[in-house]
């Protein structure tokens, strides 16, 4: 029985949720699987990825072939790496330890890059909010100005008419 491991489609309209299976590879898209080993949710920034590691490792081990979108799911989640990891076990070239330890040092420096960008996206958002605060206080700071100079106005001709009130009775 050939195996695949693929994506399977959830969530409503316009916002696609979906969970990573391994399945036969006549069953269709949506249709029957053998297992569910994860889920992948493309809408938040950074995509969220929900992966059973044992379980993905063990298809990809027994020759499951994964679509495209998931290959690269499990590259960026160290499937392959560790695949890898565990072939140089296997051939004698370093012991699982340093196969572990190689993993955790991969892995790490991945938590580092995710947690620099987003700082960067934090950091982006708030000086977005700062320019558009700013840019609030000059249109609100305008809108004062042209009140107190029609205020000004207002004031300035009602004692322009007050004035020649008062000079009349004066004469008089």
């Amino acid at each position: 029985m050939a195996t695949k491991i693929r994506l399977q489609r959830g969530g409503r309209k316009g916002y696609a949720v979906y969970r990573i299976v391994a399945a036969d590879v006549r069953a269709p898209r949506d249709g029957r699987f053998i297992e569910k080993i994860g889920m992948y949710n493309p809408n938040t920034n950074p995509a969220t990825v929900e992966l059973n590691f044992e379980r993905a490792l063990y298809w990809v081990e027994v020759g499951a072939q994964p679509t495209d979108t998931v290959r690269n799911i499990l590259s960026r989640e160290g499937v392959y790496l560790m695949k890898h990891l565990r072939g140089g076990v296997k051939k004698g070239a370093f012991d699982e330890a340093a196969a572990q330890a190689k993993f955790d040092a991969w892995k790490q420096a991945k938590e580092k890059g995710l947690e620099a960008v987003r700082e960067g996206e934090a950091k982006a958002k708030k000086e977005a909010a700062a320019k558009s605060l700013a840019a609030e206080k000059q249109v609100n700071e305008a809108i004062a100005k042209k009140v107190a100079d029609k205020k000004a106005a207002a004031v300035a001709a009602a004692e322009a008419e007050a004035a020649p009130a008062e000079e009349a009775p004066a004469e008089a």
